[in-house]
């Protein structure tokens, strides 16, 4: 190849080890390059190098990818068994795993396919799902948990390969993709997260190999409708559908990829050479492989879990009545009872709201300051036998001596079985809702005042009808304050056992908080009838479940001394998280990024911004530069950081650390790809990145493979002087 050939190929590709390596490609592979956005020709692929699909000239370097495939996973399979006892969220994510394979139902605020994944992979090794995950540190003994924590390793493994692939597709650079990939090999932060049982390393995993397979669907645009082109649509569906089953993370993967569509049928559009047949071909492919089949795959994914998990559980209160009757061992499955309820009746009653639990109370009483100081009256998501109230007809009523059935606007009290106290209203304010009235548990053995008196509403009902169990919708309005029974969804302090707090509202609207149904009803005077006809569909169990899913995301608060973070915080590696151990004595593992790695993706980021940024002026003042500035795979990149770390600022609910590694997988990347205009520059910079990381690694690595001793503040430590921040707590 002439000298002259080489420059021109290096300035269209951005790869400046072609102009130390212009004698290593064959004749026949000296194809001209053209930008992405104006090729419109078929371009040759390169026979020796598989992972260059559009026959730019990039050197095959087997050892160097079989040192970095190496590399990967050494670094995140090394000590996968220390320490032998729960660390941070293994508590949860073990355990729901055992669930799976005791086919024990459980209620996450995560879709399910993580958790299936982990359950199965401690299946297949040998765990037989004994181990309770009570706490974090407990000791996992004799227990088989080394399969649960290498499938997490292994898949966290493929990350820094992914990235490696994705830049080198973008760039034509190996050079960049070698850099992109040593900044998340060595980054202590992905090694830590990917070496427990959690759910981030399979997102990770998901997300990345989505952005991989759209970028590979790019590539091949002017190869339509092959098998590689409907290969890489397809299982850029497929990812998407794993994303979004593992976490609702991954509808920001989603959102990429569904930008990077709009803008590939836009172009399409605007080729005058395409016939609208061909434009509306292109558009329906991808409507397939983008949308529908991602559902599907995502829909079968809850049908396998409800399939799976068909056993009485942990969750079953946080859904309806009528879900639960489906559930193996749940009191409702395949249950009878009385069909109308009656007066005398011991029953159950739970709130429409999703998780807004069960009618509860309980000998405690309000705390002084808290109302009147009377018994607690909560809403209690798990059953319990104080759950359990009588129906009782209005003592200014005379009794027939017979179970007489309630009909819509009788006047009745619920007396709490337990205490005997009646359930009771008045003028003061509710604890947590200020503009809602209290509601306790008052008088004697069942003799209280006319404050314990309820009108009973059905829902859409006349005067007279009959409620229906599990099926009737009911309000129960206070006779002398004519508020509504109100579960506000607020947690009440511990003074409130941390149970859900209950109000009578003055707001009469008819929402799912202030409508409750009978779930169960005891009455051995009245017959029975089979619940089995009221067993909900599958589309009705799968709305339900994103409802709860939805709603128990929101409702995430920190617990006490729990650290959380700021979304300002992740970028500069502000501060990490604890996942094990709090003194000198205990075997400490502590999250938090290789800080040269994080560092330079923060420069880089910025450096792009700004290079864009004059890029774009210069280009406006009509400089000449290469096209490619601005619509190289960067502006990719960048717009995966930008949705996988901007929303978070929007989000109400508790924040962590850990949420940031999506964006920073993309900042990664981001920093081994940079303009052809400054490539000259970075060429020489980039030299002394590989020692530094690794030297940055050498230096941080016990943050993941764990410490004891001395904390790091402390005379002696092996983390002596490297507190370079305040708020590193290791």
């Amino acid at each position: 190849m002439a000298k002259e050939e080489c420059f021109e190929q290096w300035s269209k590709t951005g790869d400046v080890s072609t102009l130390r390596k212009r004698n290593v490609c064959p004749p026949s592979e000296r194809t001209p390059i053209t930008p992405q956005s104006e090729d419109k020709n078929p371009r040759t692929t390169s026979k020796d190098d598989p992972m260059s699909s559009n026959g730019t000239c990039v050197s095959a370097e087997p050892v160097s990818r079989l040192l970095l495939l190496g590399l990967s996973f050494s670094t995140r399979l090394y000590k996968i068994t220390e320490p032998p006892h729960v660390c941070w969220d293994e508590t949860h994510f073990g355990k729901m795993g055992s669930y799976y394979i005791n086919r024990t139902f459980f209620f996450d605020v995560h879709p399910p396919l993580g958790k299936m994944l982990i359950g199965l992979a401690g299946h297949m090794t040998g765990y037989n799902g004994t181990f309770p995950f009570t706490k974090p540190g407990d000791k996992y003994e004799h227990h088989n948990y080394w399969g649960m924590r290498g499938f997490c390793a292994v898949l966290g493994s493929f990350l820094p390969i992914f990235a490696y692939l994705t830049v080198l597709e973008l760039s034509q650079s190996h050079t960049a993709a070698i850099v992109t990939a040593t900044l998340l090999i060595f980054d202590t932060g992905c090694i830590t997260i990917s070496q427990y049982i959690l759910l981030d390393p399979i997102l990770l995993f998901f997300i990345m190999a989505a952005v991989l397979s759209m970028v590979k669907f790019n590539q091949q645009r002017n190869r339509p409708f092959t098998a590689s082109w409907w290969r890489w649509l397809v299982l850029t569906g497929v990812n998407l559908a794993g994303a979004l089953g593992v976490k609702f993370v991954g509808l920001f993967v989603v959102l990429l990829v569904g930008l990077n569509t709009v803008w590939d049928l836009w172009r399409l559009l605007g080729d005058l050479s395409l016939s609208l047949v061909e434009i509306a071909k292109h558009f329906l492919a991808r409507v397939f492989g983008l949308i529908v089949l991602p559902l599907l795959l995502y829909v079968t994914i809850f049908a396998v879990h409800f399939a799976v998990l068909n056993k009485s559980g942990p969750g079953d209160g946080f859904f309806s009545s009528a879900f639960q009757s489906r559930l193996i061992g749940n009191n409702l499955h395949n249950a009878s009872m009385p069909e109308y309820l009656a007066y005398g009746s011991a029953i159950t009653i739970k709130n429409l709201r999703i998780a807004g639990g069960y009618l509860h109370s309980h000998w405690h009483l309000y705390p002084e300051g808290v109302g009147a100081k009377q018994q607690q009256v909560t809403a209690y998501l798990h059953k319990d036998y104080n759950n359990l109230w009588l129906g009782i007809e209005d003592y200014l009523l005379p009794s027939t001596g017979t179970p007489d059935l309630v009909r819509h606007g009788d006047i009745i009290r619920l007396e709490h079985k337990e205490t005997s106290r009646n359930l009771h209203s008045h003028l003061h304010e509710a604890p947590m809702t200020k503009k809602h009235f209290q509601v306790t548990g008052y008088g004697i053995n069942g003799t209280g005042d006319a404050n314990d008196l309820w009108r009973v509403e059905v829902c859409g009902g006349r005067r007279g009808d009959l409620l229906k169990v599990l099926r009737s919708k009911v309000r129960f309005l206070h006779r002398a304050t004519g508020c509504v029974l109100y579960s506000s969804g607020k947690t009440l302090p511990k003074w409130g056992w941390e149970q859900v707090e209950v109000t009578c509202s003055p707001y009469l609207k008819e929402t799912p908080s202030s409508q409750w149904n009978i779930e169960d009803h005891i009455n051995p005077k009245l017959p029975n009838i089979s619940l089995s006809v009221l067993k909900p569909h599958f589309l009705e169990i799968l709305l339900e479940s994103h409802i709860v899913m939805i709603r128990g995301n929101s409702g995430l608060k920190p617990k006490d001394n729990e650290i959380n973070s700021k979304p300002w915080h992740w970028p500069i590696n502000y501060q990490g998280l604890r996942f094990s151990g709090v003194n000198n004595t205990d075997y400490r593992v502590y999250l938090l990024g290789n800080p040269v790695v994080w560092w330079i993706n923060l420069a880089s980021l910025g450096l792009y911004v700004v290079m864009v940024a004059v890029a774009s002026v210069a280009l406006q003042r009509g400089f000449s530069l290469h096209r490619d500035v601005l619509v190289s795979g960067g502006g990719l990149l960048l717009l995966g950081w930008v949705l996988h770390y901007a929303p978070f600022y929007a989000m109400g609910r508790v924040l962590y650390y850990h949420h940031y590694f999506p964006a920073m997988l993309f900042n990664s990347m981001l920093s081994g790809t940079r303009p052809p205009c400054v490539l000259l520059f970075v060429h020489f910079v980039k030299i002394p990145v590989i020692p530094s990381v690794s030297v940055s690694f050498y230096l941080f690595h016990p943050l993941s493979y764990g410490m004891t001793g001395p904390l790091g503040h402390e005379p002696g430590s092996t983390m002596a002087g490297l507190r370079w921040m305040d708020s590193w707590e290791f």
